[in-house]
């Protein structure tokens, strides 16, 4: 299945949950979700019982939307994390925050994940010098991120930095936002990474 390229704000109604896809209207407070918590439809605002199959296809949807991932490829990040030695749904976190779009979305280079991606796939960043336009590309700790020097004008790119001031960075990256690069120091621990998604639904989903 293709990369869903519609309204993000109805699939955030959707799903119930802010899933950062929008920039400065979430921070705003004027996404969609903000003004209407509920989901799009005529019957949008009636209640409805969820099936058990239905929490664990909603939390899969919320992490693959909000990470921008396809089908296929979160297929196989789950097959990772199941094969990596621990809780496969801590690992299949810590896979999606490794991507390098996220990453260079957690280092606050970009307001959305979605933008983060568009840098990459146009040949904007570096890591460790050498130029990756893999949006899924897995970082390592140690490894630097840094935005190449003829991009560092870009306007979204400064914008993205001055929110920093509002959002903040998360604690397993080192940023130098006046020289553009930042150091992914660490995997970070599942209790530090924040967002709206119950992993252990989406374990039971796929051990079906």
């Amino acid at each position: 299945m293709a990369r869903y390229r519609g309204p993000v704000e109805k699939i955030e109604r959707r799903l119930g949950a802010s899933l950062a896809l929008k920039g400065e209207r979430r921070l705003a407070g004027k996404s969609a979700i903000d003004k209407r918590p509920y989901a799009p439809g005529q019957h949008g605002q009636r209640r409805s019982k969820v099936s058990e199959y239905g929490l664990q296809l909603r939390e899969k949807q919320k992490a693959k939307f909000m990470y921008g991932v396809s089908e296929k490829q979160f297929r196989r990040l789950f097959s990772d994390a199941n094969s990596i030695q621990g809780n496969t749904g801590e690992n299949l976190i810590q896979l999606l925050e490794r991507r390098l779009d996220n990453v260079l979305y957690r280092m606050g280079f970009a307001t959305t994940r979605r933008f983060a991606r568009q840098l990459v796939t146009h040949g904007h960043v570096l890591v460790d010098g050498i130029k990756v336009d893999i949006p899924s590309y897995r970082v390592k700790a140690g490894q630097k991120i840094e935005v190449k020097e003829k991009s560092k004008s870009n306007p979204q790119i400064i914008r993205a930095i001055e929110l920093t001031a509002q959002t903040g960075i998360v604690p397993w990256v080192d940023v130098d936002k006046d020289k553009f690069f930042g150091i992914f120091t660490r995997i970070p621990e599942r209790e530090e990474v924040v967002i709206p998604v119950e992993e252990r639904y989406i374990v039971e989903l796929y051990s079906k």
